[in-house]
């Protein structure tokens, strides 16, 4: 017996384990609520502007082309450089991990399937530590 599930990670597979752009929308909410109402992120939350209309869209944006649907961000925006533009914060480990714990608690609030909330978490990683990484040898440089 094959199993005909497509492969998250090809084509738009994940875009649509997603639940599509209104299933990115809600995760994208539900993580700003997360890094607006639990106190561990104090320092992530303090990094943005208190009206999150704007990073809300964006986020949304940018992952409904990076989960393999509508290039949103582009169409919208432009192209954009992510670990580039996170640079100028100095993003350490500490705001990485704020990061994605506020991400993991909103995939825990969808519907997703567990396998699908498994892989996403696990794909929001690299570039999670690609921006450290970047951070980092912008503020070295600095010193």
């Amino acid at each position: 017996m094959t199993d005909n599930t497509p492969t998250y990670g090809t084509a738009d597979a994940s875009y649509q384990a997603a639940g599509g752009i209104d299933g990115i929308r809600r995760l994208v909410t539900d993580f700003y609520q997360e890094m607006d109402t639990w106190d561990g992120a104090r320092e992530l939350r303090a990094l943005h502007a208190e009206e999150l209309s704007s990073a809300r869209d964006k986020l949304a944006a940018f992952l409904s082309g990076w989960l393999g649907g509508p290039r949103l961000f582009q169409q919208q925006y432009g192209s954009i450089n992510i670990p580039g533009f996170h640079a100028r914060w100095p993003v350490g480990a500490e705001l990485r991990d704020q990061w994605l714990e506020c991400m993991a608690r909103a995939i825990a609030r969808q519907n997703f399937h567990p396998s699908f909330a498994r892989y996403l978490l696990e794909q929001l990683r690299v570039p999670a530590n690609r921006i450290v990484q970047a951070s980092q040898a912008v503020h070295q440089a600095q010193q």
